[in-house]
Parts: C-alpha cells; structure tokens; sequence
C-alpha cells in the first residue's frame, strides 16, 4: 500500500492540499500548500476551471515541497452545503451465530435499503450510531459477540450524484483522481474532538471564511450536521461597506482592531477615528473606530444566534456538554464570550487541529482542522465502522477477522482497514437557509451579557 497521503480542502476562501508519510500508522506532513480559493462560493463550486486551476497550483506546490511526484489520489473535503442527511434503521439474521465485519456490513447495506435517500442523491457517509443484539440494546460494538439478530440504527450522509460527479471533475482536472470524499464538519471534528467529549456529547462548529459547519457528536457517531453561509469575510465585507474603503483595507482593519465586545449602543468608549484609503482614487479619509465595531459585534450577534437556534432544533442540546470552536473566524478578539453568552449553560472552548509531526511550521492552526481531520480519516482515526463515499466498510485495524471472506457485491473489502474513515455522524437537516430566528433565553446575570441579549432581541 501507498504510504503518502494526498487531502485536499476545498474552501470557500482557500484551497489548502497536504501530503503526509504513514509509518507506523503514524501520519508526518512532508508538504502543504495554501492558495486563494477561486470558483468556490460559500462552499459550492461555481466555476469549475477556476476552481481546477486553484487545486492545480495547491497540488503542484505541495509536490514541489514535499518532493513527492507520483502520487495520483486525493482524500478531498465536501461542505455541508451540498448535502442532505437520513436516519435509518437496517436488521439481519446470523446464521452463525458469532458477529464478523460482514454481517454488520449486511446490516449497513439493509439499512441504506431501507432509507428514503431521493434516487438523484448518492451517500457519501453511511454511520451506524446504534447496534442492538437480539434483546439487548446500545451495544457500543457487536464483532465478536454472539447473537441470531442484529439491528442498526444509521445516519446517513448524502449529495446529489450529479454535485460528486462535479466534485471528482475538479479534481480531475486539477492532474488527480479522488479516492474519498469526507465531509468538512466531519473532518474537523476528528482534528479537535477530545474522547471524553466525544463520549459525554459536543458540538463542534468550523468558523472558517465564507462558512460555518457545525455537527453534534453523541457517543459513537456523528447525529447531526449544520451548514450556515456565514464566514468572516463577510465580516470583512461588512466594515468595507460601513466605512467605504477596500476590502483589503477592511482585512487589515479587521485584524488590528475589530473587538466585537467593544461595541455597547448606549456607551461607546471609542471616539477614535482611523485613516482609511478611499475606493476609486488615492485619497484617503477618517473613518469612526466606533462604527467598525458595531458591524463586527452585529455580524458576529447574528451568526451566534443562528448557530444557537440550528443547535436547538436537533433535538440534541440537552445531550451536549461542551461546544468547540475551530476555523479561522475564532482568531477574532473575545468571540468566545460572545458565544458563551448564546451557550450559557455548556461550556466553550476553542479548539486548535491535534499535532501532526511534520516539517510544515505553524501547521496546527485552527484555520486547518479540516485539511488535518482528512489526513487523520485517512490513517484510520474514525469510529468502528461506516460505509464510506465509495461504498466501501470502513472499521478499525483490531477489527479485522483471521479469516473472512468478501460477499459478491463487492461492497465489503477487508483491506481497507488503514484507510479508514469513519468518524462521521451528521443529522437530519433539510435546510441549510440562513434563517434568523430568535428563541427567548434566560441572558447572564453579567451585565455585558445581559446588555448583548438586550440588543439581540431588538434586532431579531
């Protein structure tokens, strides 16, 4: 087996691509390039030569750091914008009496039968979150065990055929073939969640630059995916409008000063004034520092309390006993207590990509969770089981039986042990609008938290 791996993350504002060397199961970034995303907008491709000829550049340079010429196959990242998810359920009878890989495979496949995914749409992550042995329920791993019926509850992850054909397309073009696609909320998760987290409940929400992804984690599965076209380029945006100067400006701006804990609509303490260039000439003029804020803290107001409310409807809040923030967004002054004040109850923390040995400097950074989560999905850092985008069981190395044969469906195959990738659990969100809906919550007792609720309300 090949022992370098190929990801690539398909962002909205960048294309990042990685090789690691696998010794030992152990993952060493040998190369990483970073590009300005093209033909990407909010998580969906919509120029593919632009958006091929990014990857190229990514591919190229990352092969000319790395010295690696001959690898042809990408693990390559999918946005939660593209799909949509099922619960299912799927049971099967044990002829001989002892549970293998292959019948929870056949419980997989029944389940995939047995769900309502539309005949357009293919799954990319098929997650088993439940196993039941004829009466005894929540068996957290059944190979091994003996039994006469086994039943699986899943969650299924989907896209439409036609947007994974447009996907491998890209990457096609960009000189490589895609030998998995993992969705990018899942692969952020695998590069920040802790086990304990994973065991007691936790969401995990990528803030990167033209999206957030959240996904709920309960137990041995994913349960529950978000998508929300919101990054901090549009905070960028935003000042750029407010103050009328470049974006470039505004990115510079955004980074020295923007604190979206400065702003009170009843005392400001800023009165200073910034000296911006002008658009269209080269001019330039003062701009109020106040106003800078009020955006920041508005944009960042409004992403919290859509990202509260999506959380809330999963049903699964009450499970959750921390939220972990990653991506690039959470850089931004004090953004943990502006999320802590529409999470009061569970605790927040943010959250930088597990190490990875390599020559790359700064590579653990929280603006590249996902392209490390891929890395990581691909030596094998995932749950037991799942049936990958190329249909494919995936399941742990200790998982493997002496002696197993593979069914004719060719569904099942017992070396794809040390490629894994089953971390993933999503849930079943038909939407992914950007709907602002306000839920009445108790706000802290801490006044700035009380007067952020205040202005909150009034806006939504």
């Amino acid at each position: 087996m090949d022992n370098k791996i190929l990801a690539i993350d398909i962002g909205s504002s960048k294309i990042c691509a990685t090789i690691a060397e696998v010794r030992n199961n152990e993952p060493r970034i040998i190369g990483y390039s970073n590009q300005k995303s093209q033909g990407v907008r909010k998580g969906t491709i919509v120029n593919i030569e632009l958006a091929s000829q990014a990857i190229r550049s990514a591919i190229a340079e990352v092969k000319r750091m790395s010295g690696v010429d001959n690898i042809n196959k990408a693990i390559v990242s999918i946005s939660s914008a593209y799909t949509k998810n099922f619960n299912s359920s799927g049971v099967v009878s044990i002829a001989n009496g002892e549970i293998t890989v292959k019948e929870v495979s056949r419980a997989l496949e029944t389940a995939i039968y047995n769900s309502a995914i539309p005949p357009e749409c293919d799954t990319i992550h098929v997650l088993p979150y439940r196993f039941k042995l004829d009466d005894q329920d929540y068996i957290e791993d059944p190979d091994g065990m003996i039994g006469s019926r086994l039943e699986v509850f899943v969650h299924i992850v989907t896209a439409k055929k036609s947007i994974l054909e447009n996907i491998k397309k890209v990457v096609r073009l960009a000189g490589v073939e895609t030998e998995n696609i993992v969705l990018s909320s899942y692969a952020s998760a695998i590069a920040t969640l802790l086990p304990d987290e994973k065991e007691s409940g936790v969401a995990c929400i990528d803030m990167g630059g033209s999206t957030c992804e959240a996904m709920i984690y309960l137990g041995n599965s994913m349960r529950y995916n978000y998508f929300l076209g919101v990054g901090s380029h549009h905070i960028t945006s935003d000042i750029s409008e407010a103050i009328s100067t470049s974006l470039a400006a505004s990115e510079d701006i955004k980074i020295k000063y923007a604190d979206p804990m400065k702003f009170d609509e009843n005392h400001s303490d800023d009165n200073a004034n910034l000296e911006v260039p002008s658009i269209g000439d080269d001019s330039k003029h003062l701009a109020s520092l106040e106003t800078v804020q009020k955006v920041v803290h508005l944009r960042i107001i409004e992403t919290f309390n859509i990202l509260s409310q999506a959380i809330k409807r999963s049903g699964l809040e009450e499970h959750i006993s921390t939220i972990v923030l990653t991506g690039g967004m959470t850089k931004m002054k004090n953004i943990k207590k502006i999320a802590e004040m529409f999470f009061s109850k569970i605790p927040v923390r943010i959250a930088k990509p597990l190490p990875i040995e390599g020559i790359v400097e700064d590579f653990q950074d929280e603006a590249n969770s996902t392209i490390t989560g891929l890395i990581l999905y691909g030596v094998g850092r995932h749950t037991n089981y799942e049936k990958d985008s190329q249909k494919n069981i995936r399941y742990k190395k200790n998982h493997i039986p002496e002696n197993i044969s593979s069914p004719k469906n060719e569904d099942f195959s017992p070396m794809t042990d040390l490629r894994n990738l089953a971390n993933n659990y999503q849930k079943e969100e038909k939407s992914s609008q950007k709907t602002a809906i306000m839920e009445n919550t108790k706000p802290s007792k801490t006044s700035w938290k009380s007067k952020l609720k205040e202005f909150a309300d009034k806006l939504f």
